[in-house]
């Protein structure tokens, strides 16, 4: 009897120590996250949290009523407002510009029902890849993940045989994200410095180089990408928001005046320009970097998913956006679109030329937005090599990052085919194929009736996979006729 009593004495004892040695890790990661005022939750939800748990779920006194949201720290939460703002200003950016162009590559009415299916389809991997991040949190519970986090932990709790590439998940997702938010920050050089180009030429006589109008850009872009709170870039968000409203209303003025007949355009084209279609209307919709960033900064987070909800009113903006700017600038300029649709206004006429001023105004605060999740990720990699200097080693890294996009952009300077590159390429991987296998992990005990889970997400896999091949080989082929006629 003693000896029992000193199993069950022993076995009590080791599910304390347990119990306390979990509660001193949320107690430390606590202190953590106050000692970083100026981060994101986001940046302290990786490794710092224990990541695989122990069996603590299947305890009956396990804390089932967990809310994650309660646990989160943060010291300049956005409001749901500012939220849709952000969001607002991720997707409409420099894609919007390019619809027309994607219409030229899919035919008019096959373009304008293609662009809400894909709309749809990206607003709907957004919402499972954030549903999949909310139980993820309460399962495990810790207060928020970012999109590395998310796949790594999926995999650590799917099944046991996926756990050893639990790494490889983070890696894939870490690795795409940067060379996707990069690389849309690329686009947004050259997408200001053509505008800006055509504006100076036609008042100035300037006969530069698209290329010196990117280098032109270095030193105010530096400037502004030393900001590195998300809430301090929310007014000029704001501002960018009201000067891309202002431009696109001036530039769907010039869209419908004097519009051509509708049956002057295809309906469809040949399937060989579809890949191209796919890669750039991705590039344009999709917003899946900075989704998690914004989540995790909420006042509120759970207003982001669900209906209504700061997702479905802002993707619903940016959706009938895209398709009306698509749909109304292939009717007036047909194959004549240029890579954004400000190149085919009239350089005589100062409305039009005001609008390219303006639109180079806005990408260029966008900039900021899109260069702080790749900026954040590196640098959680980094910071501790730096214990001392810290401040001085983000800043060193910020001014880095920047120069490479600048050379890039030098280095490519044509807007249509990076474009579709950077959309097959990393937008159809993060923004498809990743969190429809996420989802399928995540919820892999719960499929539905039929499987429907199942299918939905092997159809938006095949999907992803289908456009990530296909645009990415167009645009790189492309890619090297231009560079070859360069010549």
């Amino acid at each position: 009897m003693a000896s029992t009593n000193g199993t069950n004495g022993e076995k009590d004892h080791r599910q304390y120590d347990k119990k306390s040695s979990i509660h001193e890790c949320n107690i430390f990661t606590a202190k953590n996250r106050r000692e970083l005022d100026d981060c994101p939750v986001e940046l302290v939800a990786g490794s710092s949290f224990p990541l695989v748990g122990d069996g603590e779920e299947d305890d009956p006194e396990f804390d089932v009523e967990y809310n994650p949201f309660e646990h989160r720290k943060l010291t300049h939460p956005t409001t749901d407002g500012e939220t849709l703002i952000h969001l607002l200003k991720g997707s409409l950016g420099s894609g919007i510009l390019a619809m027309p162009l994607a219409f030229s590559n899919a035919g008019l009415w096959f373009g304008l029902i293609a662009t809400c299916v894909v709309g749809f389809t990206c607003t709907y991997c957004i919402h499972i890849l954030v549903r999949s991040a909310h139980k993820l949190c309460h399962r495990k519970r810790v207060p928020s993940l970012n999109y590395a986090d998310i796949a790594e932990l999926a995999v650590l709790t799917g099944p046991d045989s996926l756990h050893k590439y639990s790494r490889l998940a983070r890696f894939l997702v870490d690795s795409f994200l940067i060379i996707d938010l990069l690389g849309c920050c690329c686009v947004y050089n050259i997408f200001v410095a053509r505008n800006l180009e055509q504006v100076f030429e036609n008042y100035f006589g300037w006969g530069l180089s698209v290329r010196w109008y990117i280098f032109a850009l270095l030193l105010p872009l530096i400037l502004i990408n030393l900001i590195r709170n998300l809430k301090y870039l929310a007014p000029l968000s704001m501002i960018a928001n009201t000067l891309i409203f202002i431009a696109i209303s001036i530039t769907i003025y010039y869209l419908v005046t004097d519009i051509p007949d509708f049956n002057t355009r295809p309906a469809v084209v040949s399937i060989d320009k579809m890949p191209k279609f796919f890669g750039t209307v991705i590039f344009a919709l999709e917003g899946i970097g900075v989704v998690m960033s914004l989540e995790n900064n909420m006042k509120t987070p759970s207003h982001f998913i669900g209906c209504p909800s700061v997702l479905c009113i802002g993707m619903s903006v940016v959706v009938i956006s895209y398709a009306v700017t698509g749909f109304l600038g292939y009717v007036k300029f047909g194959d004549a679109t240029q890579g954004s649709i400000t190149l085919n206004l009239p350089v005589e006429e100062i409305p039009a030329q005001s609008v390219k001023i303006m639109i180079a105004v806005a990408i260029f605060l966008t900039f900021a937005l899109q260069f702080y999740v790749p900026v954040e990720i590196i640098w959680n990699k980094m910071k501790n090599n730096f214990t001392k200097h810290s401040v001085h080693a983000e800043y060193t890294l910020r001014i880095l990052l920047v120069i490479l996009t600048v050379v890039i952009s030098i280095a490519i300077p044509d807007l249509e085919p990076f474009i579709s590159l950077i959309g097959a390429l990393c937008l159809s991987t993060l923004g498809i194929i990743g969190p429809s296998v996420i989802d399928l992990i995540v919820f892999c005990d719960d499929l539905g009736l039929w499987k429907w889970r199942l299918w939905l997400n092997l159809t938006l896999i095949l999907f992803g996979i289908v456009g990530f091949v296909a645009g990415t080989y167009v645009s790189i082929l492309e890619i090297i006729e231009l560079h070859h006629s360069s010549k």
